[in-house]
């Protein structure tokens, strides 16, 4: 594994890996560009020398994200065709999407990082 310090936090029904100082795509949050959001529902906390694990939340975990910018993930086609039947349905779906920052990852008010 890594010695940096990471979290898997719970957010848009989905688990993600998070790295300080790096940026992530999340479903689209109600959130306004440069604001900072925090994530509370912290599943495993990872220090780089111990690992944490909650039952299910670690408590009192929390990781402060920067909301960079809204933006479309790629264009995904649907063809749904049922043969000999000549039915035929062409459909694109393109996901809204929250590009955010990781700027701290926080456990008991002391800041691993």
């Amino acid at each position: 594994m890594t010695n940096s310090p990471y979290a898997i936090v719970e957010a848009s029904g989905q688990q993600f890996w998070l790295q300080p100082n790096r940026y992530y795509d999340i479903d689209r949050l109600a959130a306004d560009v440069d604001a900072v959001i925090t994530l509370k529902e912290v599943l495993l906390v990872n220090d780089g020398k111990a690992t944490t694990l909650g039952k299910p939340y670690v408590a009192n975990a929390e990781v402060s994200l920067k909301v960079m910018t809204h933006r479309r993930g790629p264009k995904i086609i649907v063809y749904k065709m049922q043969k000999k039947k000549k039915t035929r349905r062409k459909n694109g779906h393109r996901q809204e999407l929250t590009r955010v920052m990781v700027e701290s990852i926080t456990v008991g008010g002391k800041s691993i990082a």
